[in-house]
């Protein structure tokens, strides 16, 4: 999209949180009920496709913060947590791939986790360690969208 000789950027796309646990948590997250997190690196892939586009990203890292207490979606109990942090976020931008990126990513322990709203097993994967899930993310989102992604 063009306005003038100006290229716009798009405002959004979907993304991939990297949330360490250093530590076994059980949290209540909402409709699914209660659920047992082990240490370990996790990875939540969601999308930014509306108006407000990635900042979606920084509400999460709001939450992360403890600067922001609503609970909206599954991700916001997770991160919600006093044990849990964001140590990466990749986006690509402007396109749709949520789900394809979610489904190449290692199955993560709760069913149903950002997903009730497609027909995705969960979008909350997990692994061993951080380098290897944010290695796996960036892999991931650059097959799935065909071009580079950005990361924080």
């Amino acid at each position: 999209m063009t306005r003038g000789d100006r290229r716009e950027e798009p405002v959004g796309g979907t993304y991939t949180l990297v949330i360490d646990l250093p530590k076994p948590i059980t949290l209540d997250v909402g409709a699914l009920g209660p659920v047992d997190l082990p240490v370990g690196a996790y990875a939540y892939t969601g999308s930014a496709l509306g108006s407000g586009g990635f900042s979606r990203v920084d509400r999460h890292r709001r939450i992360d913060a403890g600067e922001h207490a609503v609970r909206h979606w599954h991700i916001d109990y997770l991160l919600g947590h006093p044990d849990t942090r964001i140590v990466d976020v990749t986006k690509s931008r402007g396109v749709d791939i949520e789900c394809a990126v979610a489904g190449r990513l290692p199955a993560g322990p709760v069913e149903g986790f950002g997903a009730s709203d497609c027909g995705c097993r969960s979008h909350l994967a997990s692994g061993a360690t951080l380098t290897a899930v944010t290695e796996q993310v960036r892999r991931t989102h650059r097959l799935a969208a065909g071009r580079s992604s950005t990361h924080d």
